[in-house]
């Protein structure tokens, strides 16, 4: 009784926080989870090196389960990456050849062990696909789905009634991934597949070819596709994708993406990407309601999803930079050190600017050149005249001596700031 008051709790705590979209029979699946830890499957098509925020929503529930002793398995699909899935999809995929797939794949796998940890086991549905032969597969799937079922469901139905229509291979889609489940099944005991609600229909024709090839019964589970108050894209920005990889999106821009949150979708974000209990989190709304311009909700929002993805340091580095560029503090050494990889650094010597000085320059002005702030010297003056540049978020007006901008250091450096978003990080040696 307990391990199924365990699991009923568990699978309430889902429904609470808005993640069970879809899915089988919820009294079943809640017995089936609390007879003893079940192996289950979620699966990321390897289309880039690295996973996106999109694919958070899934990395966290799987971590829910896991949390509760249940064993999970991370499917990535190297057979099924090289046919694409129509779900969602207006248009078809690009296919990838096999060594960016393989490329792929490793970045991807080795991002989910980060995460994870080693408790997550990743399987690559390419060592059983490539052992089945296409007349094999047609007699084991095929003859167990029928075309009617196939269209019927929505992210075929979609594209066929599109213009660009669907072809036979993204079709076909439906019945690999079906055969994903039934293998996953059959040699791992898995028997229950969680997904995107984009999924369902993919996860449903799993669910019928291991009822009519075995007899038995699966489960499947899907949360809603995260969307936003303001229409955007969830994990989009004008500069394009928000990804987990801290080399393709810099940990600093990942927390700030969840600061800019909207105040209509923070509630929802904090429910579903954090592991904050529901009563933490309605005490977050009710302080962040209280006082929204300073955005409670949002700081926790980012801070825990940032500490998940890239751990605290990059927390606690995020928000001293945050501080640098948007706070009213006095900067100190650590500050400005917090933004080392953020803000482009620029080396000068002291003995440079001493020598612009002796041509008749301006020490300042020619490092404003120097640094890339200012197309010349001219451009550098009008900059100053406009009161444009500051040092240490500290504007400037006139000009500045070789000694002086020495004296601006702060340990290691000193910020040099064009207009609101334009920084450089100023070594000067000797």
């Amino acid at each position: 009784m307990e391990a199924a008051s365990t699991s009923s709790a568990f699978l309430d705590d889902l429904s609470q926080r808005g993640l069970c979209q879809n899915s089988t029979d919820l009294k079943a699946l809640g017995t089936l989870l609390g007879d003893h830890p079940q192996r289950f499957y979620v699966g990321f098509d390897p289309t880039a090196e690295s996973l996106h925020v999109g694919s958070l929503l899934g990395l966290v529930t799987l971590k829910r389960f896991l949390d509760v002793g249940h064993l999970p398995l991370v499917l990535v699909g190297g057979a099924t990456g090289m046919v694409g899935d129509p779900s969602g999809r207006s248009d078809e995929r690009n296919l990838l050849d096999e060594d960016t797939l393989r490329h792929n794949l490793e970045g991807i796998q080795a991002q989910v062990e980060s995460l994870l940890g080693d408790s997550v086991e990743v399987v690559n549905n390419w060592d059983w696909m490539s052992q089945v032969g296409v007349l094999q597969f047609l007699r084991d799937v095929g003859k167990h789905a029928t075309v009617n079922q196939m269209v019927a469901k929505d992210s075929v139905r979609s594209r066929m009634d599109s213009e660009a229509g669907i072809s036979y291979t993204e079709f076909s889609y439906m019945l690999l991934q079906a055969y994903d489940f039934w293998w996953l099944y059959k040699q791992r005991g898995c028997r229950l597949q969680l997904g995107g609600s984009d999924q369902w229909g993919n996860i449903t024709a799993g669910i019928d070819l291991i009822r009519r090839r075995e007899g038995a019964q699966a489960h499947g589970l899907t949360w809603p596709l995260l969307t936003r108050a303001d229409g955007q894209k969830f994990g989009k920005t004008a500069q394009g994708t928000i990804w987990l990889s801290a080399q393709r999106t810099i940990p600093f821009e990942f927390h700030q993406y969840f600061l800019r949150c909207d105040d209509r979708d923070v509630a929802q974000m904090l429910a579903q990407l954090t592991s904050l209990p529901m009563s933490e989190i309605a005490a977050v709304m009710a302080e962040h309601e209280n006082s929204p311009d300073l955005r409670r909700a949002q700081h926790k929002l980012a801070d825990e999803v940032t500490a998940f993805v890239h751990g605290e340091a990059e927390v606690r580095k995020a928000n001293d930079a945050a501080a640098v560029f948007f706070g009213s503090g006095k900067l100190t050494a650590q500050l400005l050190e917090s933004t080392l990889g953020i803000v482009p650094e620029v080396v000068v010597s002291q003995a440079d600017l001493a020598e612009a000085e002796s041509a008749g320059e301006n020490a300042l002005e020619s490092l404003l050149v120097s640094s890339g702030l200012c197309s010349s010297l001219s451009d550098a003056r009008r900059q100053l005249k406009q009161s444009a540049v500051q040092i240490n978020k500290v504007r400037v007006a006139g000009p500045v001596s070789a000694e002086e901008i020495k004296s601006h250091m702060l340990g290691r450096y000193m910020l040099l700031q064009r207009g609101k978003k334009e920084h450089r990080l100023v070594a000067v040696t000797a």
